[in-house]
């Protein structure tokens, strides 16, 4: 007799969950469209060289600095 009561009370607890699962499948239901490009004649400034070089040149700097203080 216990054994089916504890049965039904996770069957029942087990409920809210499976509901919330299914909700957010729905929820999820809708396409979106998006568009990535975009019309700019510069471009996105990580594209450009002197970026990536001043980004080299600081990690560089970081990376000395860091190294020379365990001395």
């Amino acid at each position: 007799m216990t054994k089916s009561i504890l049965s039904g009370i996770k069957r029942i607890s087990l409920l809210p969950l499976f509901l919330f699962a299914t909700i957010a499948v729905w929820a999820q239901d809708k396409k979106v469209d998006v568009d990535i490009n975009t019309k700019s004649d510069s471009g996105n400034f990580f594209t450009q060289p002197w970026v990536w070089v001043v980004g080299a040149a600081v990690f560089i700097i970081i990376l000395v600095a860091l190294l020379k203080g365990k001395k």
